[in-house]
């Protein structure tokens, strides 16, 4: 079985959600409220539950690290 966390599409000519500027996350935190940057997936709603969209390398912090680990250790 595969365990799957977070979803990044840097290619950016293949991927909608993605521009040469900005790229989106996607991760799977059920039960985990809608809060801030921490939006609703949207369409992505089988896949993932919750997604932040990134623009800058500095919104890559301590919060958004959390996300990934906590979606990491749900999935293990």
């Amino acid at each position: 079985m595969f365990n799957f966390f977070t979803l990044v599409f840097l290619n950016t000519r293949k991927c909608k959600s993605a521009t040469k500027t900005k790229f989106t996350l996607g991760f799977k935190l059920k039960d985990k409220p809608v809060k801030g940057r921490l939006e609703n997936s949207g369409p992505f709603g089988t896949m993932c539950t919750h997604r932040v969209k990134l623009s800058e390398v500095s919104e890559i912090d301590e919060e958004l690290k959390g996300w990934i680990r906590e979606t990491y250790e749900k999935s293990v």
